[in-house]
């Protein structure tokens, strides 16, 4: 198999992590990894206890942006966004159920706490609601840019005491009404 990345060197067997194997990359270090493989090692490992959770934007990674075809089929593989905070992508082939990881992206996926946790990131679930947190993040900046700081912070105040209120449905009317 030929790295789907750099087209050229063979893939060797490899460990990104203590029983759970890949076929890596020597050249630029990206790893193919199987989700049946993965998904027993998730089950079987139990998750780190760290006493201080590393920085993820110190994680050094790389972030293949053009479409990657599968080593092992050749088609397209499908690249889903980790969080709304970090802009790499995994790759996956869906017909192979194997998942790419771009230089670093392991180590990243172990920093944001979500190593055992990579089957759900395939999820239409796990993409909305990044998609979701996207889309209010803009919003807020939006208003923001209108606004300004200050006013942010006190209709973010009034938003929270307006769902808190059991009144919500009556305020909403009389704000839309004024």
């Amino acid at each position: 198999m030929k790295c789907p990345r750099c087209k050229n060197p063979d893939l060797k067997p490899t460990l990104i992590e203590e029983y759970l194997p890949a076929m890596g990359c020597a050249d630029c270090q990206g790893s193919l990894v199987s989700l049946l493989y993965y998904r027993h090692w998730a089950e079987t490992q139990k998750p780190p206890v760290e006493a201080t959770p590393r920085n993820a934007s110190a994680v050094e990674t790389t972030d293949t942006t053009t479409a990657l075809n599968c080593p092992k089929c050749g088609r397209f593989m499908m690249k889903y966004k980790i969080t709304g905070c970090v802009s790499n992508r995994l790759d996956i082939c869906t017909g192979c159920d194997e998942a790419w990881l771009d230089r670093g992206e392991w180590e990243l996926l172990e920093a944001l706490e979500l190593s055992h946790q990579m089957s759900a990131i395939f999820t239409d679930q796990w993409q909305r609601r990044i998609r979701r947190e996207l889309s209010e993040e803009m919003r807020r900046t939006i208003l923001k840019r209108s606004i300004g700081e200050a006013s942010l912070v006190r209709v973010e105040e009034f938003r929270s005491w307006v769902g808190e209120s059991g009144h919500k449905p009556e305020i909403m009317v009389y704000l839309y009404r004024g």
